[in-house]
């Protein structure tokens, strides 16, 4: 079983998740088929019934793959981590050699990578890019558009992580 790694602040995003999908949107979708049902018992052709089905399909699904990643989690407390050398749940933030924008981002694990909140997936290409260099190193990433080098101007070790990139 492949482990997901994950900080603690997006195990409990996980969770909160799951017991919203389970306690409050299975029993309203459950609620609402039958109320289809009792409107029209013509189900091939009662539409409400129709899209209640495929909201439930799509809601159990959702609950399958949070439990499996909640089962492979493998919770890193990113506030018992220190030092200048970028891993898993630093938060970085990088200056354009080019344009001199700022950028802060924090690596965490894919289930929680999310780039409008500044979270990237330590799988990413700059992620990866960043893991192993410190404080003043230039970093050489290769993206979608091209190449972009930054400068490491800082390494922290946030629970939370920036509310969204910073750019100057």
């Amino acid at each position: 079983m492949i482990k997901l790694p994950m900080t603690s602040a997006g195990h409990s995003a996980l969770e909160d998740e799951l017991n919203q999908r389970i306690r409050v949107e299975r029993p309203r979708l459950v609620q609402r088929i039958q109320e289809a049902i009792a409107d029209d018992s013509n189900l091939a052709e009662n539409s409400e019934y129709q899209a209640a089905k495929v909201a439930q399909e799509f809601n159990e699904s959702r609950i399958v793959e949070l439990e499996d990643k909640l089962a492979r989690a493998e919770v890193i407390n990113v506030s018992k981590l220190s030092g200048n050398t970028i891993k898993f749940g630093a938060t970085v933030t990088l200056i354009a050699e080019d344009t001199g924008e700022k950028r802060v981002w924090q690596i965490v694990g894919e289930p929680e990578a999310d780039v409008g909140k500044g979270r990237i997936s330590v799988m990413s290409p700059i992620a990866r890019a960043l893991i192993g260099k410190t404080k003043g190193a230039t970093v050489d990433v290769e993206v979608p558009g091209g190449n972009k080098v930054y400068k490491v101007r800082q390494v922290e070790w946030l629970e939370e992580s920036p509310k969204k990139p910073e750019q100057l």
